[in-house]
């Protein structure tokens, strides 16, 4: 046994025997043996494969599964760090006869308080052997009290993320304190999005972090060594022009032929090669890049690659629930005109994507991207009209996104040719200011019907003109929500707006706005349909 690392402890774990500490082939694992010597043949326990630490939505079936070895059979039992695992209903102990030395430990509708760091003990009379594995239960339904705050930061808005605030003056954090997602988010991201990962997860104490973090790296790059040779320019997921997202990073294998497995959130995911279907993977020398096709918002969630069981690289989707209430028209310019498209959301947003002419479109010499204080209201610039700036413009908010062309027109005015020209407008945007003229309420863009989940948010939205300014109320089945504190409207430039944070079976009904001034009266109205959550049973073993 030239591969264990030996040390001794000076005190024995009951009266006659020894205690020496060894290191497993297996990273993370700590054995003690109990003998100064072991009897021909005889072996202490070890694990050959140790549990894989979990992600996972809370409803769905979370395990553990951990394969022991050990002369004469070891005894297998598991513990948690803050609680018992002795409620039958809660967690149930199987292993088969059959397979005598695989164990796992089941939650059957796994709960937000069942978060903790797991352990699983392993003895016999030669000694014990001891692993640990994290479980991060994401809790569904959304709380959004710091929505626009996050969102004046520049924060992408987090649906399903529980985080946990950690104090600044603990300095002795111990393992299962905090979300473990976090880790698995931070030891794949750069060093200059440490700042906003620790923020939007709670953490406070930067240094203890460091430490922690660089501890943790070094003991996954000890198993990411087994299988890879390799591995840099991670880039995490993000959304591409046509309604898809990828990531990508570059990776050196040991063996080609090894498997590759994707999960999110916990659950494996099929995904194809090189065909691209829902989930595929690309791969070009080094680069492996996976997909996700036709986004929808059941795509949110924590992405993660594992090579035969050991983690490679983590990347946190967020799909912010928005849309586009008014989207880029066609503008028609001259050359030396600043041509300008403007879009309105559905709810606000600290940053969009802008393309031009399938090219990223950023702040600078020719671009101005301007956001209203309320961040609703976009506008890309594009200054200085050339006839090469001519094509198809798109903007990207979330998972939806529009696209409509800029025409770039010759200048054949004398007077004018070759001189600096004032703004051009896409569409006359007086439908969400006062108008020059008297008119009765319309609506420009009306409500749309909508069916959410239980304990999500929901968001509703229209936009209405009139002059005067039209005064609006919202009703559900008839009775005003003006004045219920359970239901957040609000009216920004003709755009109005209403948000319930946690729906509830109450909120089913008909849900309708009336705006009137002195010319007249218009309403629009839609059905809200509350979906109780049912969850499916989800059952997974990796390959071996």
């Amino acid at each position: 046994m030239k591969f264990f690392k030996k040390t001794k402890d000076e005190e024995p774990t009951a009266p006659g025997q020894v205690a020496i500490k060894k290191r497993s082939r297996v990273p993370g694992v700590m054995i003690t043996q109990f003998v100064e010597e072991l009897p021909e043949g005889m072996t202490t326990p070890d694990f050959t494969r140790k549990p894989i630490a979990l992600t996972i939505q809370e409803g769905k079936c979370a395990f553990f599964k951990a394969i022991v070895s050990g002369n004469p059979t070891p005894s297998v039992h598991w513990t948690r760090n803050n609680g018992e695992v002795t409620e039958p209903g809660r967690y149930k102990m199987v292993s088969d006869p059959a397979t005598p030395n695989e164990h796992y430990i089941e939650m059957p509708e796994v709960s937000t308080e069942q978060a903790d760091t797991y352990k699983c003990f392993a003895t016999n009379e030669y000694g014990k052997a001891v692993v640990t594995a994290n479980l991060n239960v994401i809790e569904m339904g959304y709380k959004k009290s710091k929505a626009m705050k996050d969102a004046r930061a520049g924060q992408s808005l987090n649906f399903n993320n529980k985080t946990k605030v950690v104090e600044s003056d603990k300095d002795d954090k111990k393992d299962g304190e905090i979300d473990p997602r976090f880790w698995d988010v931070l030891m794949s991201a750069d060093k200059k999005d440490y700042e906003k990962i620790c923020a939007e997860f709670g953490v406070t104490n930067f240094r203890w972090m460091l430490k922690t973090l660089n501890a943790k790296k070094v003991e996954r790059e000890e198993e990411q060594a087994k299988y890879v040779e390799n591995l840099s320019n991670l880039k995490h997921i993000e959304v591409k022009p046509g309604g898809g997202a990828e990531f990508e990073f570059e990776m050196s294998l040991k063996d080609p032929n090894v498997k590759i497995f994707l999960f999110k959130d916990g659950v494996m995911v099929p995904f194809s090669v090189e065909t691209e279907e829902k989930h595929f993977l690309k791969k070009t020398g080094r680069k492996f890049t996976f997909g996700i096709k036709d986004l929808a918002g059941d795509d949110e969630g924590l992405y993660q690659v594992m090579v035969e069981g050991v983690l490679i690289f983590s990347t946190d989707f967020k799909v912010p629930m928005v849309d586009f209430l008014v989207k880029i028209q066609e503008v028609k310019a001259t050359e030396r005109e600043d041509a300008v498209f403007e879009c309105v959301l559905s709810s606000p947003m600290s940053k969009i994507q802008w393309t031009g002419k399938n090219q990223p479109c950023e702040q600078g010499e020719k671009f101005d991207i301007e956001v209203s204080e309320d961040m609703l209201i976009h506008r890309l610039v594009v200054k200085d009209c050339a006839k090469l700036d001519g094509g198809i413009y798109s903007v990207c908010a979330g998972i939806k996104s529009c696209n409509a062309f800029l025409v770039v027109e010759a200048d054949n005015d004398p007077a004018t040719k070759g001189k600096k020209k004032v703004h051009k407008f896409p569409m006359a945007f007086s439908s969400f200011k006062s108008l020059n003229f008297e008119s009765a309420p319309s609506f420009l863009v009306p409500l749309k019907t909508h069916s959410t989940p239980e304990s999500y948010e929901c968001y509703m939205s229209c936009a209405v003109r009139g002059d005067p300014t039209p005064h609006v109320t919202w009703y559900r089945n008839n009775i005003s929500l003006n004045t219920n504190t359970n239901y957040l409207i609000t009216n920004t430039s003709g755009v109005c707006s209403m948000l319930i944070l946690r729906v509830g079976p109450k909120d089913t009904g008909e849900y309708k706005v009336i705006a009137d001034n002195a010319l007249g009266r218009a309403e629009c109205s839609t059905k809200l349909t509350v979906n109780e959550l049912k969850w499916m049973r989800v059952d997974y073993i990796l390959r071996e």
